[in-house]
């Protein structure tokens, strides 16, 4: 079991009265807009959302979410910022939130569940640290083939547009790469 099914079971069977009242979100919606202060985690419990940013020239995606993630404009849920950054949904998503402070005060109920969530933040950190390194060292081919074997839910879940702009290529490349 990964850490986002676990924590999702863990609060539902602990703390079920935590979860705010769910929302369901059309394509094209946005769950959190820049600007924004959003002091949520949320849990996708279907669809797809994705965490951008606006470029110069363009929207720069820089995460997704999906069915049994848990998704965050993590400078505002962590640092009571606003937003840096826009979620919206790619398509019909229906997500479930907890505040910060609920969520921390469930989180001092069992000492496991703060090394946990310590270990889910240095995952993500991980994370971001290898994408950084995959954008500015590696080819869009490897970044194509990194992205493949890491998330292949990825490209079930998500339009080939978004999917190119998360690997800062044109979706033309990431069509000829898919072909080869």
């Amino acid at each position: 079991m990964d850490i986002n099914s676990f924590f999702k079971m863990e609060i539902d069977q602990i703390a079920p009265d935590i979860w705010l009242p769910s929302k369901e979100l059309k394509r094209g919606d946005f769950l959190v807009q820049k600007g924004q202060l959003s002091p949520y985690l949320f849990y996708v419990e279907e669809g797809a959302l994705r965490i951008f940013v606006d470029g110069e020239e363009e929207e720069l995606t820089i995460r997704f979410g999906y069915q049994g993630s848990f998704i965050s404009a993590l400078n505002s849920f962590l640092a009571d910022q606003p937003s840096a950054f826009y979620i919206q949904a790619l398509k019909k998503t229906k997500v479930s939130g907890i505040s910060k402070d609920s969520f921390y005060q469930f989180l001092q109920k069992k000492p496991a569940y703060q090394e946990l969530w310590q270990k889910a933040m240095e995952h993500l950190v991980l994370q971001q640290l290898e994408r950084e390194i995959d954008l500015l060292t590696v080819s869009p081919q490897d970044r194509y083939q990194r992205v493949l074997k890491r998330s292949p839910q990825l490209f079930q879940e998500i339009p080939n547009k978004y999917i190119a702009s998360y690997l800062r290529m044109t979706p033309e490349t990431l069509s000829r790469l898919k072909k080869s």
